[in-house]
């Protein structure tokens, strides 16, 4: 039986799925994970191994398995994909390897090979989408320090800003100042300093949902914050449409992430804003690692292995 692995791989976790040549689960695991990057690329091959590893595990099976398509965040940089893929064929974790992002895999999965925009709003930001002649078009993804407009990280920052401005007296008061102290367990605004010098991108990310409590309670600042995220992620939509003159009359639409799936703060203010936009939105679950294992058996049927 031929068995292929799929993975998807970021900062907090590394998820890995077995398919037979079917595309029928076999097994999956979940363990931490590391961002994908050309000057450490042994991180992420190490949590990617281990998540293989435990699948392989739960399966019954052995490995090398006959194809590994691993889409890790930080891997769109070519020397990164390339680094991390050179650990990983030393592995011994399957026959062949390849190594793109993680946004691939889960727009593989929401879309397969059809054309379609994959709005993802999570701790990060991106749009990826494939029009009708199969060309890609990505906006966004630029990262914290460049972008990340409309995500989780956005939000907090912003929120984090706010309460510095309020305290300065150059912004209007904010009860984000009381809910934000609190939750990081700072004595007061001048702590914020020393606490963002060793936050994590996720860290601050996980004030979003203070945000969107403070915003649901009438404070204005908070709610201000959403509306701007929000907008910022129409504008993601727009530049993709504008991108290309090769979508379907409504381009298919999926919101993935958690400021944007089901339930999520931006949700539905989300979906009333994108009314006004030539789309139509789709409700799918995505679900990457299987979105890269979908990869690997394709790129397997396209160039069978010589053994």
């Amino acid at each position: 039986m031929t068995l292929v692995a799929g993975v998807d791989g970021g900062g907090t976790h590394a998820r890995a799925v077995i398919v037979d040549e079917r595309g029928q689960e076999v097994a999956r695991a979940e363990v931490p994970g590391a961002v994908a990057s050309a000057e450490f690329p042994e991180r992420a091959a190490l949590y990617v191994s281990r998540a293989v590893h435990a699948a392989a595990e739960r399966a019954g099976v052995e490995l090398p398995l006959a194809f590994l398509w691993a889409g890790l965040a930080g891997a769109g940089a070519q020397a990164a994909r390339s680094a991390v893929a050179g650990e990983l064929g030393s592995a011994a974790l399957a026959d062949r390897v390849v190594v793109g992002t993680d946004v691939e895999a889960a727009f593989h999965d929401a879309f397969g090979e059809e054309a379609g925009i994959l709005l993802i709003a999570g701790t990060g930001s991106i749009a990826w989408a494939r029009d009708l002649a199969g060309v890609v078009v990505r906006v966004g993804g630029w990262g914290e320090r460049l972008g990340d407009e409309g995500s989780g990280f956005a939000i907090g920052s912003g929120a984090l800003r706010a309460v510095a401005r309020a305290h300065d007296r150059r912004g209007p008061e904010t009860a984000l100042r009381d809910s934000l102290l609190a939750h990081l367990a700072l004595g007061g605004p001048q702590d914020l300093d020393s606490w963002w010098e060793d936050a994590t991108k996720r860290d601050v990310a996980a004030l979003a949902p203070l945000v969107a409590r403070a915003s649901a309670e009438g404070d204005a600042v908070a709610r201000d914050l959403l509306a701007t995220a929000v907008s910022d992620l129409i504008a993601h939509i727009s530049a993709v449409l504008d991108g290309s003159d090769q979508w379907p009359e409504a381009a298919p639409l999926v919101l993935w992430g958690g400021l944007i799936s089901d339930g999520g703060p931006l949700r539905d203010a989300l979906v009333g804003a994108v009314s006004s936009l030539p789309v139509r939105l789709e409700s799918r679950e995505v679900d990457p690692p299987m979105g890269a294992a979908n990869m690997a058996l394709a790129a397997l049927a396209e160039s069978p292995s010589t053994g």
